[in-house]
């Protein structure tokens, strides 16, 4: 089989460990790094044995790349992810997809009319926990996310909405295949000017409700997800790739009823390098990706319905 031609375009924190996952793979031909920091760019470039470019439009043709991560600020994903995908190149967009729902619309329509594909990268889609649940969530009732962080100076050019709840928000609307009814939220600058801490609660048409918390100030790393359900309490660490059920047992007539635990069995992955192979199996075989452009699109529209919720309240600073 031909080898697919990989470029990404931006070797940051995030963006280094992209081309990491591409060099290792036998089908993947990492054309090149890309990055304005020369000094970064050229350091990545030759760990990985693969060229330096300093400006995207040198790669910037299905003569020389089939596909590239973009893996850059937010506000450049819809200038670069647009120019890529005109030429109907393949394009894995990291999170969020865009600054704006518009301009989501604008590369989802874009890659249709190039037939090219748009895989955002909302990463914990990938996540062996997450998968795992696949079939065992069922209509749940009420949903409670924890996602915190140490501050760590990065993605802080967008609040802790866009940075790290926009995680969660993708996940919720998987599971919870309903309208939004109404959406309340709080949130507070802490270190940087924009929102560092925030809570929302997501009401659906459906009676469920989800109850999200992210912040990147915290003591404590934390990644968790809670469903409860009519039948059960399914609990998800993404850290720790693990997956707890509980179910209430009745026993002999006259008993109180019992809370059993199942623990769930999983087979741990890289996630990254899951979203990456996936990426490059729909190049190869022309598939629609798992995490859409208009997947992508869904979740920015509800982190803006949380950023204007924020807004309205008492110190919500955006």
């Amino acid at each position: 089989m031909k080898r697919i031609r990989v470029a990404v375009i931006g070797v940051g924190h995030l963006g280094k460990f992209h081309a990491e996952k591409y060099a290792g793979l036998p089908d993947v031909e990492l054309v090149g790094v890309v990055d304005a920091d020369k000094k970064r760019v050229e350091e990545v470039a030759s760990n990985l044995k693969t060229n330096a470019f300093y400006s995207y439009h040198d790669i910037l043709s299905k003569d020389k790349v089939d596909a590239v991560s973009i893996v850059v600020p937010t506000a450049l994903h819809y200038r670069i992810a647009k120019d890529f995908l005109s030429q109907g190149i393949d394009c894995l967009l990291e999170k969020p997809i865009t600054n704006t729902v518009e301009e989501a619309d604008e590369l989802i329509k874009e890659a249709g009319k190039r037939k090219a594909l748009l895989q955002v990268g909302h990463l914990e889609r990938f996540n062996a926990a997450v998968t795992a649940a696949e079939g065992i969530v069922n209509n749940p009732l009420f949903i409670e996310c924890h996602r915190l962080s140490p501050f760590s100076n990065r993605s802080t050019d967008v609040d802790v909405i866009l940075d790290m709840m926009i995680h969660d928000i993708d996940i919720i609307l998987n599971f919870v295949k309903s309208d939004i009814e109404a959406v309340d939220a709080v949130g507070v600058p802490v270190i940087t000017d924009k929102v560092d801490m925030a809570n929302a609660r997501i009401r659906f048409k459906n009676g469920c409700v989800a109850n999200v918390t992210a912040s990147r100030v915290s003591k404590e790393r934390e990644r968790k997800i809670r469903l409860f359900q009519h039948d059960a309490c399914i609990s998800i660490d993404y850290a720790h790739q693990s997956m707890a059920i509980f179910r209430k047992f009745s026993g002999k007539k006259g008993e109180m009823p019992r809370i059993i635990e199942e623990d769930i069995k999983i087979e741990k992955n890289d996630t990254l390098l899951e979203e990456v192979k996936a990426f490059l199996h729909c190049v190869a075989a022309r598939k629609p990706p798992l995490v859409s452009g208009e997947d992508g699109r869904r979740a920015l529209e509800v982190a803006h319905k949380i950023q204007y919720a924020v807004a309205k309240t008492v110190g919500g600073k955006q």
